[in-house]
């Protein structure tokens, strides 16, 4: 079957700047050209939603384009032992929305809400989103957040520019992964797997330092304004619970 750009991005539920952006990156294949039409494939549909799959599973590009780059041989079989791990992470996912807005006490509604804003990419079987344990967690804290008395528009702007700074960032990390945990000094490709036991070990590691700092620096932003307004008592129980660790990260 044959597919005009536009019957490609409706068949794998993405936008026709998309298709266009991910082949302007080589990440698809040019269409076939039929006089001045541009026909895609059953190939170019396949590859797009594995590029989608791979996005949801938290893959920057510059990852994913290195994993469909070669669709056989060591590459295949090095993208399927990565992908095993990043599944380890990510945990079993089998819960509805309806099931996660039951566990987690945040309405459906709000759990739409912020994956139409690009915040949450959940896995999709059989075209229909599922959650796992760690979704539920986020939902969680989200909640607690918002019972605070934040407005939700502004706490959802203030994500939406965290995910993007986040995004460029582990785009970086991705890079130095491949540089650095994929291979050996010498340049040559490192065994599958000890590039899948190093992946493992790195992402509870790395995690776990993005959450501190982000913690401490949030801590030193609070306790600066606190000292400039002179809120001497404020200041002082605040220090004392950053002192006594009572703030420490907790990574499951």
């Amino acid at each position: 079957m044959n597919y005009s750009v536009e019957q490609l991005a409706a068949a794998a539920g993405v936008r026709v700047d998309t298709v266009r952006y991910y082949q302007a990156q080589r990440l698809l294949p040019p269409p076939r050209r039929a006089g001045r039409r541009a026909l895609y494939a059953e190939s170019h549909l396949k590859l797009l939603k594995r590029i989608r799959e791979l996005q949801r599973d938290g893959l920057p590009l510059a990852v994913i384009k290195r994993m469909v780059a070669d669709g056989k041989g060591t590459a295949k079989r090095r993208a399927s032992a990565l992908e095993r791990a990043i599944a380890e992470q990510r945990g079993e996912q089998e819960l509805t929305r309806s099931d996660l807005a039951s566990a987690s006490g945040v309405s459906e509604e709000l759990i739409a809400a912020v994956e139409n804003a690009g915040l949450v990419e959940p896995l999709k079987v059989g075209g229909k989103p599922r959650y796992g344990a760690a979704d539920v967690e986020m939902a969680r804290a989200a909640l607690s957040v918002l019972r605070e008395g934040f407005p939700l528009t502004e706490l959802l702007g203030l994500a939406i520019t965290h995910a993007s700074n986040t995004r460029d960032v582990t785009e970086r990390a991705a890079d130095l992964f491949d540089r650095y945990a994929r291979r050996h000094k010498s340049g040559e490709e490192r065994p599958d797997e000890e590039v899948v036991e190093s992946f493992r070990r790195l992402m509870p590691a790395i995690t776990a330092l993005v959450a501190h700092h982000f913690q401490r620096t949030l801590i030193a932003v609070a306790l600066a304004r606190l000292e400039e307004r002179g809120e001497t008592r404020a200041l002082e129980v605040a220090i004392d619970a950053a002192e006594s660790g009572r703030l420490e990260v907790a990574w499951r």
